[in-house]
């Protein structure tokens, strides 16, 4: 059941993650001058306690009051989530959070913000960010914060072993080894070398896309809608990367998300960790095992003729189509969007603004050193191949990961699971084309994304 805060206006909080099964709805009757905007929060890391006290914030300036909404943790189950919802027209949901990949397969259900919000608001953001949540003209999300692929490492055991931080693969898989055995012999018998998001989800195509993106493998579908995938670059990346397995990376990666990633690590049993800009506010926690231990670089090359490269991410705010309260709604997404928001949200959870300006902010600096070290990483990242696959980009994604996964798991080399997700690919293609989905096929909307890069 929600949680009634105990003064007025009120934020209601669902502490279950929200079933969206026909006719559920959220409990709690607002006051009748008021307005209950409900909105959708992630729960990774402490995003959902940032966008509950940014929603209680908002409430108590207006007036009106939240019911704030705790999605699953994995963006292919929301994704899912969302789809069965808004194909059912349900304005349960007011607010959604939406991954900066589904834009163009949300986007006919989604209100357009563009008439609404000020363009000297728009024009704050990263222009590409804005582009990236542009649909056939229509800006159908605003951007919260991005994100990018970063490497953490522990700058206390580099340091005792007299190793850089790594510049390539190569070198990442060599150090790990080094350091994880020395430490082992020491007595530290569960550290391992590195950990990631190896789970069969969303989280994986953006570790894969590293990998093989790095190596100059290019990023599964090009721009010009052809398949890509199946290549020796990219066979390369995942062999080194199925190389890990049970030697510096423990077999249970293969169902880590960014939370078990971040908890490996931060107990101490990691030497280095793939993940987002996020778990470095957790790192330095004031209970972190490994406060004032950690570094953060930009993932490695694939060797001295690759490049470093992570994966763009992002979580944007937009507005339900079939929400009765779709005023107040859009009032709340432009204020938890504002400078002043993000501006909270980079130095109380790291996360990277999606408004230029703020990479100059002293005390966002101060919080987050790396934020300024590493800002072209964040703008430069490699996108998901998300704008020229539109709303089929699911179904890619789905088909690369488990391909990745076969590999991972030493089910099938490298290459027979690249060929084998290109002959699926292909099929799903039409001949390059990426037609939209028919709508008896697919209840997510038949827009084109248009990704930030």
């Amino acid at each position: 059941m929600p949680i009634r805060a105990p003064s007025r206006p009120a934020v209601l909080v669902s502490v279950a993650l929200f079933a969206l099964l026909p006719g559920a709805v959220l409990t709690a009757r607002p006051a009748a001058a008021q307005t209950t905007v409900s909105i959708a929060c992630g729960s990774v890391g402490v995003e959902f306690n940032l966008c509950k006290t940014g929603a209680e914030a908002w409430a108590k300036k207006t007036g009106n009051q939240v019911r704030v909404v705790s999605t699953p943790k994995e963006s292919n189950e929301i994704l899912a989530l969302y789809q069965q919802l808004l194909s059912s027209h349900s304005g349960d949901i007011d607010v959604l959070r939406i991954d900066i990949v589904w834009p163009g397969v949300l986007a006919q259900h989604l209100l357009d913000l563009g008439q609404a919000v000020n363009k000297n608001v728009v024009s704050q953001h990263f222009p590409a960010i804005i582009l990236a949540n542009t649909v056939g003209g229509h800006l159908v999300a605003l951007p919260w914060f991005t994100d990018a692929g970063l490497l953490y490492y522990r700058k206390d055991l580099l340091q005792k072993y007299g190793r850089a931080v790594p510049a390539t693969w190569q070198e990442l898989t060599e150090t790990a080894k080094l350091i994880q055995d020395g430490e082992r012999k020491a007595g530290s018998a569960r550290m391992w070398g590195f950990v990631f998001q190896g789970r069969a989800y969303e989280g994986l195509t953006c570790n894969a896309l590293e990998w093989v993106d790095s190596f100059g493998g290019g990023t599964v579908v090009d721009a010009q809608g052809k398949v890509t995938v199946n290549n020796p670059k990219a066979a390369q990346a995942l062999t080194l990367a199925a190389s890990w397995m049970k030697t510096i990376t423990p077999e249970g990666v293969l169902n880590y998300a960014e939370e078990e990633a971040r908890g490996a690590f931060q107990s101490g049993s990691a030497v280095f960790m793939r993940n987002w800009p996020y778990a470095w506010a957790l790192s330095q926690a004031a209970d972190s095992p490994i406060k004032g231990k950690v570094g953060v670089a930009p993932l490695p090359k694939g060797g001295p003729d690759g490049k470093h490269t992570g994966a763009l991410g992002g979580w944007q705010l937009a507005v339900n189509k079939y929400s009765k309260n779709g005023k107040a709604a859009t009032d709340l997404a432009v204020f938890l969007t504002s400078a002043a928001e993000q501006k909270r949200a980079a130095v109380e959870a790291s996360l990277n603004p999606t408004i230029p300006a703020l990479y100059k902010d002293p005390e966002i600096l101060k919080a987050n050193p790396f934020f300024g070290e590493l800002l072209e990483t964040f703008t430069s990242a490699v996108a998901r191949p998300s704008r020229v696959t539109g709303d089929r980009y699911n179904q890619v994604s789905s088909e690369f990961w488990n391909a990745v996964h076969e590999t991972l798991s030493g089910r099938s080399p490298a290459n027979a699971s690249l060929a084998k997700a290109e002959r699926t690919l292909n099929r799903l293609s039409r001949g390059g084309k990426w037609l939209p989905s028919p709508p008896s096929g697919d209840p997510a909307a038949s827009g084109t994304a248009i990704d930030s890069k």
